[in-house]
This record gives C-alpha cells, structure tokens and sequence, in this order.
C-alpha cells in the first residue's frame, strides 16, 4: 500500500474505536477472476427486467413515516423476507445489533457516497439491498485494504479491478475511486445475476469468492441431486457468513426500532456534485478553494493516493453539493502557478532525499509530507511527488501529527489496530518499540494527523 488510509480529524477521529465492518467481513476475494468482460448494456437491461418480474417483497413504508433515505433503500428491496428467516442470518443480525455504536459510525462515512450507490441502483433496477453491501465488505471506508490487498468500498483486488476498467498506476487506483468502483461493481454484480439465472444471492456469493467457485459448488450439488440454491451450497468459511450478513442487515434497516436500533438520519439527497477537471490540481489547494477540510477533499476523491489530482483525461472531481458553484467559480480564476506546485521525479540508482530536494528547490521535510514517507528510505523505480516553491515551505511547516493512546483490547491484533487507526503495522511497532506480542490493557501511542 503506497497511500496510508488517514483517520478523519477532530469528531471523527474517535470513531475508529468501534470496530470496522471491514476489518471483521472484508473478503480476500481469492477466486475473483472474472473473465475480461463486463456485463453488457443489453445484458444489464435484461437483469433489470427480471429483477423487477422476480421482486418479491417490498419492505411496507409507514404512511406517518417521514421519507429518508434509509426508507427508500428498505422499499427497494426486492429479495424474499422468508429467506432471511435463518439461523445464519440470525446470527449475524444478532453481532450487528451488539455493536451499539455501528450504524453510527458506519453511517458516518456512507452519508458521503450511500445516496450516489442508491442512485445508481435505481437507475438498473437493481435490488437496494446491495446499497448496503459496502457495509460488508468495508464499512463504506473507501481507504481500507484487506490482506489480499483489495480496496475500496467495493473491495475490488487488482486484477478483478482491472478487468472491470479499474485504472491503477503509482499516483491513483480507481478501485478506489467512488463513482468509476460503484460503476465497476454493479457491472460484475449484473454480470454475476445473468451468470446464475437471476438469483441475487448466488451472484452476491460470487461477488465474495468468486464466479468459479460457486458454480462449482452449484454443479457439484446438482451432479448429486441436491438443491443448489446458495442455502444448500458448501462454500468457503467466510462465504457462508457473508450473504447472511447483508440480509441481516436489510432485516435490521427494514425494522429498526425492533432491534433497538436508531438509524442516524440521513436525508434522501445528492451528498456530492461532480466538476470536470482537466489538468493536475493541488488537493489541498482545491480543499481551500471548496471552503472544506483536507479530509472531506480526500474522502470524496480517495483514487488519487497522494494530495495532487493527476487526471490522464477530463475527471470528475467530486466537492459537497453546497459548495459546488462556489468551487467552479474559484477554480477558472485560479492562476496556472497555483495549481500544482509539484512535479513527479523517478527515483535513479545513488539518489537520496537529500539529493531531490536540494536538485528541485525542495526540503528533505516537504518530500516526506508529500509522499507521505515514514523516513529517508526510497526505492530506485519509485514516483515521488516533489513539492517546489511555496508548496515545499506549506508542507515543510506543516504542524506534527498529534498523538493519543489506545488500550489494547482482547483479540486486536497489530494488523486490527492500524487498520482501524489508518496507520501501518510498522508504524505501530516503531511508536511502541514492540514487535508483535500484545496484552489486553496494553497502553500503545499513536501519530494521528
């Protein structure tokens, strides 16, 4: 991982305490291969019409109830509710409702991109169920990785992501990237529908494991006799739980108050615009000329892994609809100079930071911030983004990261912590001075920016 996922600043930053849906449910997605074509437009349109011939129930909206967001996906549910009468689906409602804090911490990241997936949904005639799929696979965190090196809120791994048009290069992984991800996982998840004769479920199994390993599974059990329905299929471990994890979900956001749960209100409108861009653009730049947090700028745009826009064709950058106009505007007056102070450098054999710098009017401090580097050690072959001018002395004078501390809980692990926390395991190690042993009450120290 080239970028390091950072923790939301102030309020948020106490979040990453309750655990992530996707440190618990991220797949390592190791049967993914998909073969290298998409669903088509005819296809994707045959799979709307049988979804809307198949739908069965549509979760009952009380004519008192005010609309949201959260009643919108639950009267677009299309997959039959006696399916979600199981001991597994039981199960996983039961570690959900458990985590009182989860809907609102989770919640917190998808108000940004929950409204744009619910759109895009709709637009196929796809069930909403599978607005709630990100929950599953990342807890709406567009910054995680699994261990098999999937990311996004989709969790796409590289290959599958390239098969599915996931541009991925040093400076931007569009796995990443919220809108051409959700574009690329509705087309493998209607592609995967068209495979499996319109059953949501097979193609949400697959969606984890694989296309391949669920046929296998469907042709072994039909080679017996058996039904081959997904309730019926012996797939890997985490398989098994993974759908039932997302209709435990539906069944949770179609009743809430049944669970005790209280849905965080989140209102049934666009939460971002999209402005073309055409040329390299300074984040944090555009961050001040939107009026909002470096934050916000990154976790509306987090396929650019470093704090510079670098479009290879017109891109769609993505700012909060409030401040939209006033970007646009604020963006055609801003100067060429102001733009992108940086530019990329290719690490050569005998180079050193201090080398770089002092060749591009730089500081060793400006090349750390901005790569985002822990210390002096790079690698020949490797793309530095190197600040130059005024940008070199903003990011050199840049305030150090704050610091806190974190108990040690039973079963975190170092891999659990610094996910949760955005950080890497080595980090972690190198701020604790510890290797990999930790003790429930353990008090370790991290650097948060």
């Amino acid at each position: 991982m080239t970028f390091k996922p950072q923790v939301l600043g102030k309020g948020l930053l106490t979040l990453w305490l309750v655990i992530l849906a996707g440190c618990q449910t991220t797949s390592n997605h190791t049967d993914r291969t998909a073969t290298p074509h998409g669903t088509s437009g005819q296809s994707v349109s045959e799979s709307a019409q049988r979804s809307a011939r198949n739908a069965k129930w549509r979760a009952p909206v009380e004519q008192d109830e005010p609309h949201t967001l959260w009643t919108r996906i639950r009267g677009g549910f299309q997959l039959d509710p006696a399916l979600i009468d199981s001991p597994r689906v039981d199960k996983q409602r039961l570690h959900y409702v458990s985590q009182s804090r989860y809907f609102n911490v989770t919640s917190e990241r998808a108000q940004r991109y929950l409204h744009y997936v619910v759109e895009e949904l709709d637009k196929r005639g796809m069930p909403l169920e599978l607005a709630l799929l990100p929950f599953v696979e990342s807890g709406y965190n567009p910054l995680v990785y699994s261990r098999s090196q999937a990311a996004g809120i989709w969790q796409f791994i590289p290959s599958t992501g390239k098969v599915f048009s996931l541009h991925q290069d040093e400076l931007y992984d569009g796995r990443r990237d919220i809108t051409a991800s959700t574009s690329a996982a509705l087309d493998y998840l209607s592609k995967l529908n068209a495979m499996f004769d319109g059953d949501w479920l097979l193609a949400v199994a697959a969606y984890n494991c694989g296309e391949g390993c669920v046929g296998r599974a469907v042709k072994r059990n039909q080679s017996l006799g058996l039904p081959a329905d997904y309730w019926n299929l012996q797939l890997p471990g985490e398989t098994m739980n993974y759908v039932p994890r997302l209709l435990a979900l539906a069944q949770i956001i179609s009743a809430p108050e049944q669970y005790g749960i209280n849905l965080p209100a989140l209102e049934d409108e666009p939460y971002f615009a999209q402005i073309t861009i055409r040329r390299p653009l300074d984040l944090l730049k555009a961050a001040e000329l939107a009026r909002i947090s470096a934050d916000e700028m990154r976790y509306l745009n987090p396929g650019f892994k470093y704090r510079v826009a670098t479009p290879r064709a017109p891109y769609q950058l993505l700012v909060p609809v409030a401040q939209a106009e006033q970007f646009s505007a604020a963006l055609a007056s801003l100067p060429d100079s102001e733009r992108v102070p940086f530019s990329r450098y290719t690490v050569r054999r005998g180079d050193n930071l201090s080398q770089i710098a002092r060749r591009h009017g730089s500081s060793v401090e400006a090349l750390r911030r901005a790569n985002e580097l822990d210390g002096n050690l790079i690698n020949v072959g490797q793309t530095l983004i190197v600040p130059q001018g005024n940008a070199a002395l903003a990011s050199a004078s840049k305030p150090a990261p704050a610091r806190r501390t974190y108990t040690v809980q039973s079963g975190d692990s170092l891999y659990s912590i610094a996910r949760r926390f955005g950080v890497k395991v080595k980090q972690l190690q190198a701020w604790n001075g510890i290797d990999t042993l930790l003790k429930p009450g353990q008090q370790l120290t991290l650097q948060m920016p």
